[in-house]
């Protein structure tokens, strides 16, 4: 049988490039960008070919376990899920993943992709991961070089050397972001961008990388023969993790590592790391305007919309971001994606709570959406996945009201359980122990109002949770 290729999926990002619509807590890589799906799934998507392509593995934080999960149910795909304990870069991540995938089998080849990447010439993708197979299997670590469409500053760049096979070539150099100048010139003469993206043999990536940092490839490989189980997940040990040295995969190994292949790929890559490139990518108007969701545009040229569900209107501007969220809109230049980046470091300092997550909080057992917040009440519509059921908990400071507009709730409050339907309400008092649950094959939407003197999340105290929170 010809050998398969181990998907290893980089997913624990936090996008703050695409702030508001990407937050700490739902990333840009779970959001639907481009249509239906999100560019997580659509990654799968893309290496779904069983007779190419082995079970693939997914490397996320524990935040976003559960939203991993759902997005995989959803188009029917399965995966190894490892959770990583705390950040540590890409570079122990993916050594990590390696040594995960050369357990299941030693001779394994791993294609390390981002999960916040597009692609759209598919075929051509996968034409070179076939294409690449064969050398990576020889020891060789191979990054996949697109052939530019401009002179870019936003990405590195990547000089071929000599053949090795067919139109994989040994690297001369990778090159950090330039100026306009040097990209042009860059562009001119045959350089490629770099992607982010390899393949390789998972022992050869472990041996590489051993050769300048051994003390981190030991902490990340004792972290997954040390992993636990968690509800299917495989939990990386937590000391061990932590004492890999933070480093992205490029400055640990492919900047220093003779190994380096490149294939050259044209298919419609983009790394997604800024609102100009989205707009890039998205249908526009005669005048070069691009929208997702209201907007209406006059004597504008080249501007970006997207807004959740405000209509956006603009009048006389050019190359103008708008994005409208529910909390927070974003008016910005198209091109200057760094300044974003300052500003979402701001945020974090005087309104932390807008980076982190949206009106809308995704929980496993389905979601919540604030609607209204005084000093002594709060507001939240409650959607409850079939067969799903909330924690057996209890708060300290507030008391709660359900109110049922869709579905049947079985509530659990102290000793008495009950089924509350649509049009009827039930009232949960300060410290009484209770559950919500939703029995039914549709999901159950209630309305919750909260009264006390703190009604912050952390006074909740769960007493049993099917999630292990």
């Amino acid at each position: 049988m010809a050998q398969r290729i181990v998907p290893l999926i980089m997913c624990g990002g936090a996008g703050a490039r695409l702030w508001p619509a990407s937050r700490e807590n739902r990333p840009k890589q779970f959001l639907s960008l481009f249509g239906g799906r999100s560019t997580f799934q659509d990654t799968l998507a893309r290496v779904g070919d069983g007779a190419l392509f082995d079970r693939p593995i997914v490397i996320t934080n524990a935040a976003y376990r559960f939203t991993v999960r759902e997005q995989l149910a959803e188009i029917g795909r399965d995966a190894d899920i490892l959770l990583e304990p705390c950040r540590r870069d890409s570079g122990p991540a993916i050594v990590a993943g390696a040594a995960f995938a050369a357990g299941r089998d030693p001779q394994a080849v791993v294609l390390a992709l981002a999960a916040d990447h597009v692609v759209g010439d598919e075929a051509a993708f996968v034409a070179a991961c076939r294409r690449a197979v064969e050398v990576a299997a020889s020891g060789k670590i191979v990054t996949f070089g697109i052939k530019p469409e401009r002179a870019a500053t936003e990405y590195g760049y990547i000089q071929a050397g000599g053949k090795i096979s067919g139109d994989v070539s040994s690297v001369a150099k990778f090159i950090e972001k330039p100026d306009e100048a040097a990209a042009a010139a860059y562009v001119r003469d045959g350089f490629l961008w770099n992607s982010g993206n390899f393949m390789f043999g998972a022992r050869a990536l472990l041996d590489e990388y051993g050769q300048t940092d051994a003390a981190s490839v030991a902490a990340a490989c004792e972290a997954v023969t040390q992993a636990g189980s968690d509800l299917g997940f495989v939990t990386l040990q937590e000391d061990a993790f932590a004492r890999a040295v933070p480093m992205s995969i490029d400055y640990a190994v492919m900047e220093k590592t003779s190994r380096a292949a490149v294939i050259p790929v044209s298919c419609g890559w983009s790394d997604i790391g800024s609102w100009h490139a989205v707009w890039e990518l998205s249908p526009k108007d005669e005048d070069g305007n691009a929208a997702q969701g209201a907007a209406v545009f006059e004597g504008a040229k080249n501007c970006n919309v997207s807004s959740d569900k405000t209509l956006v209107a603009l009048e006389g501007v050019e190359d103008v971001v708008v994005v409208a969220t529910q909390d927070a809109v974003l008016v910005s230049r198209q091109k200057d994606p760094g300044a974003l980046k300052r500003l979402v470091a701001k945020l974090k300092k005087v309104r932390p709570q807008v980076t982190e997550d949206h009106l809308k909080v995704h929980r496993p057992w389905g979601s919540y959406r604030s609607l209204d917040t005084g000093e002594r009440h709060q507001v939240k519509q409650i959607v409850v996945k079939a067969g799903e059921r909330l924690s057996l908990q209890k708060h300290h400071h507030r008391s709660e009201h359900w109110i049922v507009v869709r579905g049947a709730a079985r509530v659990t409050i102290d000793a008495l359980e009950t089924i509350v339907h649509e049009n009827e309400s039930v009232y949960i008092p300060i410290g009484a122990l209770h559950r919500l649950e939703n029995p039914g094959q549709t999901p159950l939407e209630l309305i919750e109002v909260q009264t006390g003197s703190y009604l912050g999340e952390d006074d909740i105290i769960r007493i049993e949770d099917d999630y292990r929170r």
